[in-house]
């Protein structure tokens, strides 16, 4: 039983950060791997916060979030002067320094030994100190932004954002103002990917940098690949998927010499399968005319 609250514990951070980063990268065009970084500023600042200074979670919460989102609003005022692969290049760099940062600001991170004794979450007295307590606190916040990017996406700024995804010039054709709106949506997006970094921080009670590494940014990416761009409940599905495959794979009953390099060829043969079989993701986006 506590193993399978784990595992829906898991899926649910992981869901808010592929919601975040769909905002981004789905919904916005702009394919990002900075993302495992600001979910990591998100740890970083709640497990400080709390661990040296003994914030509780209600003012940790909005100040990674801040934190997280004024990081973003200055990095995005440089890179998105460029566009498509160049974007990447350069969010692929940003990852780079905020895990060096990590890893090396030895006085603040404590580097690569990471912050221990991070405390449990705690709401006026109660105590989310057990893991089924905590899987309702993750999804009642997962709800939350998700009825957020609802309303963000299907409001005149996220029509803005779908049409620039589709053709830049055109929008900006129509007097809108194409860099501001990737600003914000590209800070909205970071803001929320603190969200489940300062849960994981609280849930794991310990965090290191190796949690925030490029590949982590990738693995995101693909359950909003997967899952399909532009659509939450997608997302959802293949989070779901490229989290209890590999523990489902762990059952199979291989001999323990060859276990590990089967499991991992298994589950990169899936993958392949899946990619080829829902090229546009597990749930199609809606065309709608608006």
């Amino acid at each position: 039983m506590e193993y399978l609250l784990h595992i829906l514990i898991m899926i649910v951070i992981y869901v808010m950060l592929a919601h975040s980063l769909n905002l981004v990268a789905g919904f916005s065009n702009m394919i990002s791997l900075a993302h495992a970084g600001f979910y990591g500023i998100g740890a970083y600042t709640t497990a400080i916060l709390s661990v040296n200074y003994h914030f509780p979670f209600l003012a940790t919460l909005p100040i990674a979030m801040l934190v997280s989102g004024l990081l973003a609003l200055i990095v995005s005022v440089i890179a998105l002067r460029t566009v498509d692969d160049y974007f990447i290049i350069i969010t692929l760099g940003i990852q780079v320094v905020i895990f060096s940062l990590m890893n090396n600001w030895m006085d603040l991170t404590n580097g690569p030994l990471g912050i221990p004794g991070i405390p449990s979450i705690s709401i006026l007295s109660f105590e989310f100190d057990d893991k089924i307590s905590f899987l309702i606190l993750s999804l009642f916040l997962a709800g939350i932004l998700f009825y957020i990017l609802r309303n963000i996406t299907s409001s005149p700024f996220g029509r803005v954002l779908k049409a620039l995804s589709e053709d830049e010039i055109f929008t900006q054709s129509l007097g809108k103002n194409v860099y501001k709106a990737k600003i914000t949506s590209f800070t909205i997006g970071a803001m929320f990917a603190a969200i489940p970094g300062v849960l994981y921080a609280h849930y794991i009670s310990y965090i290191d940098p190796t949690s925030f590494t490029v590949m982590e940014s990738i693995f995101i990416l693909s359950i909003v690949i997967i899952g399909g761009m532009r659509n939450l409940w997608g997302a959802i599905i293949a989070t779901a998927f490229l989290i209890i495959l590999p523990e489902a794979l762990r059952f199979l009953g291989m001999p323990n010499n060859i276990a590990a390099n089967m499991r991992q060829i298994i589950y990169g043969a899936l993958l392949i399968f899946v990619m080829f079989r829902y090229s546009k993701g597990f749930i199609k986006e809606k065309q709608t005319v608006n």
